[in-house]
Order: C-alpha cells, then sequence, then structure tokens
C-alpha cells in the first residue's frame, strides 16, 4: 500500500476510478509513445528524422554529409530508428534510402512541429 502524504481532506473517488480506467484504456499506446520518445531523445536521431520529414528520403552518405559525421555513425542511429519502427528503408539501385514510415508519419510530425515553435528555455 502507498504511504499517504497528500493533505487533500476528501477524495474523489469518481475522478480517481474514471482516471484510472482511461489509463488502462491507453496503456499499450502510452508505452509505444514512451518509446518513440527514448529514440528521438537523441539529438542526432532526432535531427534526422526532422531530415527525413522535411526531405522524404535521404541515403545515409547525404545524411552524413549533412550533419557532418561519418557514415558508421549516421549507420548505427538508422539501424536504431528502423529498429524502432520509425524508418523505413528502400534500396534502389546500389543505394539504400531511407524515410519515415506511413504509421508514424503523423507522430513525428507533431513532435517536430511542436518543438520547432516553442521555444524552450
Amino acid at each position: 500500500m502507498m504511504k499517504q502524504s497528500c493533505i487533500r481532506a476528501q477524495a474523489d473517488h469518481k475522478q480517481i476510478n474514471r482516471c484510472k480506467k482511461q489509463i488502462g484504456e491507453i496503456e499499450t499506446q502510452l508505452t509505444r509513445l514512451s518509446s518513440i520518445v527514448g529514440l528521438i531523445g537523441n539529438d542526432t536521431r532526432l535531427k534526422i528524422l526532422y531530415l527525413l520529414q522535411m526531405e522524404s528520403k535521404l541515403c545515409v552518405c547525404d545524411l552524413s554529409d549533412i550533419l557532418n559525421m561519418t557514415v558508421p555513425a549516421i549507420s548505427q542511429q538508422l539501424r536504431k530508428l528502423k529498429d524502432g519502427g520509425l524508418i523505413n528503408s528502400q534500396r534502389e539501385g546500389t543505394v539504400i534510402y531511407y524515410s519515415l514510415t506511413n504509421k508514424h508519419k503523423k507522430v513525428v510530425s507533431g513532435i517536430l512541429s511542436h518543438s520547432a515553435t516553442t521555444e524552450f528555455v
């Protein structure tokens, strides 16, 4: 049992039960969103997602040139994003292009558009 340290006079049990129910109904989605936020919490991965949102598709060499990083360093970040289901890869001849997955375009776009218009202190 949790230690009580709250000083409220009376608990609103209807509200508490309603909130517990709501959290229970979306727990899977919240867990997935938490995973996505963890993936994009890295500066390089966030930049890669931003660039893929802007350009639709880029190859590892493009990203390497843009971000002034080595191809292996970019590849490592792309692997994490791909394993997390945020990006796809598609081979065109000898070049592999990366793009946002359709499933996560809206989530990534929402996060990026919010961060681009919000001044963080």
